[in-house]
């Protein structure tokens, strides 16, 4: 019944939304322009007085001299600023039911479930999210697989999932994974229970993963002298592992310490799969070179440390030393309140390590993009490319920068000039801001 009461509220708040910002999710893709802004294309540097069109939910064209053909709605981008829409590579929000599994550590054959009536979906588009990876939590040693999904609210829970990007599981390293906090008996609490633990249990999946393959191997090489050789049982934690070392399946892992990150890299190198990107990854400013060698990426924090024993060494300076070294780097939020507010967690980059401004900003557009697998639809502005946009009063590293209109797939899913009469319509219906 809770499921129920739910799903029609949703449908009330995004029928409304329909009506005050230009077409529901469901809709085909709108035609839109904007005029007169400055145009931060992250691929081509910027434009100063440029226009960008958007057409069936693609760009059509972007430069200083377009001409926008009839019948498009065209924004007036006059003193404001347009970039690519944000992604945000390691997010918790929109997911059915409890984020962590405590029962087993290894866990790569299932699925996260995504929430389309979310309210973070709808407030992430007021910050200028419009893509996100939504992952479980860090109990896990081998996890689950994640979801990523674009931000079309009104949408329906299957039409969130973003077409093409890289399936995706989660691995994670250290004390959440150990229960280091746990006050249970060490009779009662789950393996792995140290980081040794952690090491032994990858190692011990995998190699089971490559006798799973070489059973399956010599059973097809059988097949041909034997039509009645008897099939191996399937096993689709173990088929997801083989997955993985084949590269179908992308590895992102949880990390804070240097020595542990090191540590699953020598795993992964030894057992023949790739950490494809690091999540969190606190102490990556102190491995860097052994990260780029790998070919790992990482995704981190602005800012954040000192809230557990194993994040004390993190630093501010982190995201920029480890692009300097040749790590593609992206900051994310890993939460539900922090992912509006992506733009100004990248903008430390520029404050701590000197970065230029756009390449402090790939870190939330192009960067995810190419952690996601979605670089060739999003995380610039490019002909050809998705419809997805974020457009700023002011430069979005300025102080009093506010997103005023966020685009999906060619859609306005976000008006800032409509949100508080969408907000009264949300209350009355008891959806996001609601008080039923």
């Amino acid at each position: 019944m809770r499921i129920m009461t739910r799903v029609v509220r949703a449908s009330a708040i995004a029928a409304v939304a329909g009506g005050l910002m230009s077409a529901p999710a469901s809709l085909p893709a709108q035609d839109v322009a904007i005029r007169n802004a400055t145009i931060i294309t992250i691929a081509n540097g910027d434009i100063p007085n440029g226009t960008i069109v958007v057409r069936d939910g693609k760009i059509s064209a972007v430069g200083a001299n377009v001409t926008v053909p009839a019948g498009v709605r065209v924004i007036d981008g006059t003193g404001k600023f347009v970039m690519p829409g944000i992604i945000d590579a390691h997010s918790h929000g929109a997911l059915e039911g409890g984020i962590n599994e405590g029962s087993e550590s290894v866990t790569p054959e299932v699925q996260v479930q995504v929430m389309n009536d979310a309210p973070m979906i709808y407030r992430s588009l007021a910050g200028g999210v419009t893509a996100a990876h939504l992952m479980h939590g860090s109990a896990n040693t081998i996890g689950g697989q994640g979801r990523v999904i674009k931000m079309r609210w009104g949408a329906s829970a299957e039409d969130l999932l973003f077409t093409g990007a890289f399936r995706i599981v989660k691995f994670a390293l250290g004390e959440n994974v150990t229960r280091a906090s746990s006050t249970a008996p060490a009779d009662e609490r789950r393996f792995p229970m140290t980081r040794m633990g952690v090491d032994f249990t990858v190692r011990y999946w995998f190699t089971k993963a490559k006798e799973y393959d070489q059973e399956w191997a010599a059973y097809r090489a059988g097949m041909r002298s034997n039509p009645n050789a008897i099939e191996p049982r399937r096993d689709l934690r173990l088929e997801a592992l083989s997955d993985i070392m084949k590269g179908d399946l992308k590895v992102h892992s949880h990390s804070y310490r240097g020595d542990e990150i090191l540590m699953l890299i020598r795993v992964a190198d030894e057992l023949g799969f790739k950490v494809h990107t690091f999540q969190h990854v606190l102490e990556g400013y102190k491995v860097a070179d052994e990260m780029a060698k790998h070919g790992a990426m990482a995704s981190t924090f602005a800012d954040m440390w000192g809230y557990k024993v194993e994040a004390y060494d993190a630093i501010p300076y982190n995201m920029a030393l480890m692009s300097q070294r040749g790590v593609v780097v992206s900051v994310n939020s890993d939460s539900d309140e922090r992912i509006r507010r992506l733009y100004q967690e990248a903008g430390i980059g520029v404050r701590y390590g000197n970065m230029s401004v756009n390449e402090a900003l790939k870190m939330v557009t192009l960067n995810p993009a190419m952690q996601l697998g979605v670089d060739k639809m999003v995380g610039t502005l490019e002909r050809g490319k998705d419809g997805d946009i974020a457009v700023f009063s002011a430069h979005p590293f300025a102080a009093e920068a506010m997103v005023e209109y966020t685009i999906v797939d060619g859609k306005v899913l976000f008006d800032r000039s409509q949100a508080a009469t969408l907000r009264k319509a949300a209350e009355k219906e008891g959806g996001p801001g609601g008080t039923r």
